[in-house]
């Protein structure tokens, strides 16, 4: 393939679910694209089951209805979530979310990442603007005012106006492009499953900061729950390890029995956690979106949502120059961009890693600190009011 050169306007690194929206968000436009994503089109096509469940807000779902995807999940794979509770320790107090009163619709809606990810494959395989290069990396890339040229593992070399980086938090193409970014490798792992369990969770999620672990259960199937584990990464290792009858006697132990009687409803997965925050969320002739621009602590659940907002307000502000026959590439947009996800990102991100560091503090004075501050937040209903409409914006 040396010396094939495709020429495109837009080039998108990593097929995950930031970046296949985005490629489905300039779907109205004549924009050529391209998406460069290292696994064969075979794993795209049919993704398999990672253990990720998606919290998604009504913003979140509206953008993937208006792109074609939310139809295209089965309704099977849909889990309303009715609500949340927040638990510390060993204490019986619990902060509530729930929808606001006079609402119809539940908090958010909880969708496996796998089926996320086939919805936005298919809408984008249905449409012919963007063409998908599967099995391959970037090997080199320049970019410029004029444009970006890249270089593939293959020997193809690509050109384009602009290069948008997708390709996760530990994003090889940001630091293609020189940009740097805050790395946080916490030490802890999560370790997640699906189980059936005998006890109801009434579409309820709990997020329990316990002594020396965080245990989230997010309602899906009646009876069928995803339970997720943060532990140190080498005793979340230690679980992974375990036989079946071991590792569910030692999780209703860490679960202290809330479920009742438990069995695993699917394979175990694991994810060391990090989190990122890129210096600057573009370059010239080029973009960052999706977790290349800010990896959140999931203990929040908002990541994929920051991002599918993200690259929405992008590919509006591309469209809209593309409509005027202006440059898709202008500084201009890409500063306004810039501003506007660091305006909407940055206080749940730096928020979120300040409640992560209080909660699994083991000193005497934080365990204090943060019972005061869930029955503060119980005792204040437009702290709980407000957190329950931005999930439902």
């Amino acid at each position: 393939m040396t010396g094939f050169d495709d020429r495109f306007d837009i080039v998108i690194v990593g097929a995950g679910p930031v970046g296949l929206s985005f490629a489905a968000s300039l779907a109205r436009s004549k924009l050529k694209v391209a998406v460069i994503e290292q696994q064969p089109l075979e794993k795209l096509a049919e993704p398999a089951f990672d253990g990720r469940e998606i919290a998604l807000t009504h913003a979140s779902i509206r953008i993937l209805r208006e792109l074609g995807a939310w139809d295209a999940i089965p309704a099977s794979d849909k889990s309303p979530l009715q609500g949340a509770r927040v638990l510390n320790g060993s204490n019986a107090f619990a902060l509530c979310f729930d929808p606001p009163k006079g609402s119809k619709g539940p908090l958010g809606v909880l969708v496996p990442n796998c089926r996320i990810r086939d919805a936005l494959f298919r809408v984008v395989r249905s449409q012919d603007h963007a063409r998908l290069l599967c099995g391959h990396s970037v090997v080199t890339a320049k970019t410029g005012p004029n444009g970006a040229v890249m270089m593939l593992s293959d020997g193809r070399q690509l050109t384009t106006r602009l290069l948008v980086a997708a390709d996760s938090r530990l994003s090889a193409m940001r630091d293609r492009l020189g940009i740097g970014a805050e790395i946080n490798r916490l030490g802890d792992s999560m370790l997640i499953c699906r189980v059936r369990h005998e006890r109801p969770h009434h579409q309820i999620a709990i997020e329990w900061f316990d002594h020396h672990q965080t245990i989230a259960i997010l309602p899906l199937a009646e009876g069928v729950s995803s339970v997720l584990v943060t532990l140190r990464s080498i005793e979340a290792d230690r679980l992974l390890t375990l036989d079946d009858d071991l590792f569910l006697a030692e999780l209703t132990n860490r679960c202290r029995g809330r479920l009742g009687k438990m069995t695993l409803a699917s394979s175990r997965h694991i994810y060391p956690l990090v989190t990122t925050w890129a210096h600057k969320f573009w370059a010239p002739s080029a973009a960052l979106i999706g977790d290349a621009a800010v990896g959140m602590h999931p203990v929040t659940a908002h990541g994929f949502n920051i991002g599918l907002s993200g690259q929405s307000q992008l590919a509006d502000k591309i469209m809209a120059a593309w409509r005027d026959g202006r440059d898709i590439a202008d500084p201009a947009i890409l500063q306004k961009y810039e501003s506007r996800l660091r305006l909407t990102a940055a206080p749940l991100y730096h928020a979120t890693n300040m409640l992560v560091k209080l909660y699994t503090d083991e000193h005497p004075v934080a365990r204090l600190a943060r019972h005061v501050g869930l029955r503060l937040g119980q005792s204040l209903p437009f702290v709980r009011q407000g957190i329950s409409a931005v999930l439902r914006r």
